[in-house]
């Protein structure tokens, strides 16, 4: 009895919506960029924006987060219509939300510890000892205890990918948006960093929503997603992209999973 309980709680924690995207066009002027969109995040999911480099999914993040007000439809945050409430309102929203942009937007005249307790003291009413403990817990939970003092120019790429999460965690959000965290790093660092995002998820409970086109990523974190798909303007493909790996029809959805990896590699990692 106690383990159907616990089942059919674990199911519901992992159906609950948390963001609802209804009817979402995105545009600059006429120039369309994305149409129709309509999908559900659950809350814990790794859900993937994927799709071709000019599609959209950097533009789709800046919709959700508030930097770019939609043409046409909604955003849902736990049933509130983000774009259609006061600006008092979606800053409360906000706060439950953490951003990794591309690229990691570190300050470079601050130190890595500088640059969390920025944002920690701007929205909590604490002296600089407090902030920096803080800002030092952050900066361990992503493995860089120890680095507190350091500038942005005097760590790896992999490095200031994770001081960028640990800046986005700043306000312990219950959502984190990661604009290409794999991004441009070496096969090994790129590892290490989905390694984090799943432990996030799994230590935190946090639900991650990550922008990329890195097929290793996709793959090893998602358990959600959608395509979006430049020559159409719209989502042709969503799901768990192991899924889709394995059964989608669409030729672009499959031509984007399957780029430069062999026919045993793509079964394998389907199975995996």
């Amino acid at each position: 009895m106690i383990g159907e309980v616990q089942k059919q709680n674990k199911d519901k924690a992992v159906f609950e919506p948390i963001i609802v995207v209804e009817d979402l066009t995105m545009a600059f002027g006429d120039n369309v960029i994305q149409r129709d969109l309509t999908f559900t995040i659950n809350r814990g999911d790794i859900f993937i924006v994927m799709g071709g480099s000019g599609c959209g999914k950097s533009t789709l993040m800046r919709n959700l987060i508030g930097l770019q007000r939609p043409a046409r439809g909604k955003v849902f945050y736990d049933k509130e219509s983000f774009w259609d409430i006061e600006e008092s309102e979606r800053e409360r929203i906000l706060r439950r939300i953490g951003v990794m942009y591309q690229g990691g937007a570190l300050w470079s005249s601050m130190t890595l510890a500088e640059n969390i307790m920025l944002i920690i003291q701007e929205y909590q009413k604490i002296d600089h000892d407090q902030a920096l403990e803080l800002a030092s817990l952050k900066l361990a939970l992503v493995g860089l205890a120890g680095f507190e003092d350091y500038y942005p120019s005097e760590i790896s790429g992999g490095m200031k990918k994770r001081a960028s999460i640990a800046r986005a965690m700043a306000l312990d959000p219950e959502i984190l948006f990661l604009d290409e965290p794999s991004g441009g790093l070496d096969p090994i660092s790129a590892r290490m960093l989905d390694d984090l995002i799943l432990q996030l998820k799994s230590s935190m409970g946090t639900t991650v929503v990550v922008i990329t086109h890195e097929l290793a990523s996709i793959f090893s974190i998602g358990n959600d997603s959608v395509f979006l798909d430049t020559e159409s303007k719209t989502i042709i493909a969503s799901g768990n992209p192991k899924k889709l790996l394995e059964e989608c029809d669409n030729d672009t959805v499959r031509r984007f999973l399957t780029r430069g990896a062999s026919e045993p590699r793509i079964q394998a990692i389907g199975r995996a």
